[in-house]
């Protein structure tokens, strides 16, 4: 009978996953860039899309350097590797609806982005419950190191959430997305600038 793998074999198995899927989003995103530099007038452009394109790509970044702490997982169980699985392809679909296949029905970005506001903004909501999940599962240590300010920056991601998908204010949509970039980068550097 062969031995069995180790949790840091497992992990690394894992990783591998979680990178192939990440890389599929960061692909997408950037794909889209290109073509955005290749032909930009091809399709009219929208501020809080292009925010969001920059929010989504910072976040597929970040989720994949937050995984590392996987690493401490001692025990793994095939539910916890489909939903550390399902976690990355939420960036991933994420990733797809800001850069979809053809706008040909549409009348560019913005026309597009607020017609498909409900599906971005509800997969972006879950993302913020996913990682509440993600953080119970590198243990109540790192949730503490975290503070209290973990926990509310998830329930008022999920509230700007709900809102975005109730509006088509362009201001709120642009308001909302240059402001959540810039805490983003700010918690980022505060939380999870160091790994261990």
């Amino acid at each position: 009978m062969p031995p069995e793998p180790d949790s840091h074999e497992i992990y690394l198995h894992l990783r591998v996953l979680i990178g192939v899927v990440l890389g599929l989003s960061l692909t997408r995103i950037l794909s889209g860039l290109s073509r955005l530099v290749q032909h930009p007038g091809r399709v009219p452009l929208y501020a809080p899309h292009l925010l969001w394109v920059l929010v989504i790509l910072v976040s597929a970044i970040h989720f994949w350097w937050w995984e590392f702490g996987l690493a401490t997982i001692r025990v793994w169980r095939f539910e916890l590797f489909v939903f550390i699985l399902f976690y990355a392809f939420l960036w991933f679909l994420l990733a797809s609806l800001l850069f979809p296949d053809d706008l040909a029905e549409y009348a560019g970005y913005e026309d597009y982005f607020l017609s498909r506001r409900r599906w971005f903004f509800g997969l972006f909501a879950l993302t913020f419950v996913v990682d509440y999940f993600d953080t119970i599962l590198k243990g109540p240590v790192r949730l503490a190191q975290l503070g209290p300010e973990y926990e509310v920056r998830l329930a008022v991601g999920v509230l700007l959430c709900l809102a975005a998908m109730a509006t088509r204010n362009r201001a709120f949509h642009l308001a909302f997305a240059g402001l959540f970039l810039l805490y983003d980068l700010s918690w980022i550097e505060r939380a999870y600038d160091l790994l261990g």
